[in-house]
C-alpha cells in the first residue's frame, strides 16, 4: 500500500451513523466473528450488532462471568476465557476457538486500555503496548489458519491518539521513564502498523486488515483516569455527564469497525486506516489530533514490517505464511 490509497471513498455513512445504520438489511447468517472486548463499551455494541444480523459471535474475555452476564439473551454469542496480557491465555483461547469452528470470517480487535499507570507485563513489557498490541498480534497469528480459511477481514481499533508518537524503536517499553499518554499513543500506532503488516502478509490468502479511529466515546476505556482529569480535559462535567464536543455514543463508535468488517466498498482493499465510516486522509505532522486523519508513520509499510519482526521475536509467534 502507498499513501495514495489512503483517501476517502465517499461512503454513504458518516460520523453520526450507528451500528444499526451500517448493518441495516445485512444478513450475516453463517458468518463467524471473534470480538475482543465484546462484553463492554464499543466491543459490546459491536457484538450485539453482529449477533442481531445473524452472525455467530465468539467473545474472548478476561472476566468470563461478567462477559456472560453482559451478553445474556444473545443466543449466538459465546464466551472464551482470555487475558490479552498473558500470552499462554491467548494461545489457549485461540486453541479453543479452533476446536469450535473451522473458519473465522471477522476478527474484531476492540479490547484495549488507555493512559494506565506504569505496569510491567511478562518479561518487563510496557503494559499498554502488551495489552493493546502484543496480545492482539499473538491472537491473530494463532488464529491465522482460521482467518485464511474464511478469507477474513481483520479490524483493529487504533485511535487518534496515534498522533502522539510513532514507535519508540530504541525504548518501546519506556525503561528510560514512563509517560502514560506517550505509551498509549505508541500502542495505537502499533495497532495501525499491525493492520498494515497483516494485510501485506495475508492478502494472497484473502485476509485483509484495517485499522480505525472509532471516535471519542466515554466508555470503560477511561476507567484508569480520575474524574478530575476527565473534567479538566473537558470531557465530562462534575456530575459525570458528557459535555465535550464531538463525542459519540457507543453505537456510533462501533459503526466504523462494522463498516470495515462488512462494506463492499472495501472489497479488494486493505492496509487502510479508517474514521467516521470512511477511509481517512493522511494528516500533516503539525495538525491537531482532533482534526482527524492518519499520520504517515502509522501506515508506513517499512515500519509495519519492522514492527512485525519485533513482535514475532518478542512473543515467539510463528510468522504468518
Amino acid at each position: 500500500m502507498t499513501t495514495g490509497h489512503q483517501r476517502p471513498l465517499g461512503s454513504p455513512f458518516s460520523a453520526d451513523s450507528t451500528a444499526e445504520d451500517v448493518l441495516a438489511g445485512l444478513d450475516l447468517t453463517g458468518t463467524t466473528a471473534v470480538v475482543t472486548g465484546g462484553s463492554s463499551g464499543l466491543g459490546l455494541a459491536t457484538a450485539r450488532a453482529l449477533a442481531a444480523a445473524g452472525a455467530r459471535v465468539i467473545v474472548p474475555a478476561r472476566r468470563e462471568g461478567a462477559a456472560r452476564d453482559a451478553l445474556a439473551g444473545l443466543g449466538s454469542c459465546e464466551v472464551v476465557p482470555m487475558d490479552l496480557t498473558d500470552l499462554a491465555s491467548v494461545r489457549s483461547a485461540a486453541a479453543r476457538i479452533g476446536e469450535a469452528v473451522e473458519r473465522v470470517d471477522l476478527l474484531m480487535a476492540v479490547a484495549g486500555v488507555m493512559a494506565t499507570p506504569e505496569r510491567r507485563i511478562g518479561p518487563g513489557w510496557e503494559g499498554q503496548f502488551a495489552a493493546n498490541h502484543l496480545g492482539h498480534f499473538t491472537l491473530a497469528c494463532e488464529l491465522y489458519p482460521l482467518l485464511a480459511a474464511g478469507g477474513a477481514r481483520v479490524v483493529v481499533n487504533s485511535s487518534a491518539g496515534h498522533t502522539l508518537t510513532g514507535i519508540r524503536w530504541r525504548d518501546p517499553h519506556f525503561r528510560a521513564g514512563y509517560d502514560k499518554w506517550l505509551a498509549y499513543g505508541q500502542s495505537k500506532t502499533a495497532n495501525s502498523l499491525f493492520a498494515v503488516g497483516l494485510d501485506a502478509l495475508g492478502r494472497d490468502d484473502g485476509v485483509r486488515a484495517f485499522a480505525l479511529h472509532p471516535g471519542k466515546i466515554i466508555t470503560g476505556l477511561q476507567r484508569e483516569m480520575s474524574v478530575r482529569e476527565q473534567i479538566e480535559r473537558g470531557w465530562i462535567d462534575e456530575r459525570g455527564e458528557v459535555v465535550g464536543d464531538g463525542f459519540k455514543t457507543p453505537s456510533q463508535g462501533a459503526a466504523t469497525g462494522l463498516w470495515a468488517a462488512t462494506s463492499p466498498m472495501l472489497k479488494g482493499r486493505g492496509g487502510l486506516y479508517l474514521e467516521d465510516c470512511d477511509v481517512a486522509r493522511v494528516s500533516e505532522p503539525e495538525e491537531p489530533m482532533d482534526d482527524g486523519g492518519v499520520r504517515e508513520y502509522a501506515i508506513a509499510p517499512e515500519a509495519a514490517a519492522r514492527l512485525w519482526e519485533v513482535s514475532c521475536a518478542a512473543t515467539g509467534a510463528l510468522p504468518v505464511p
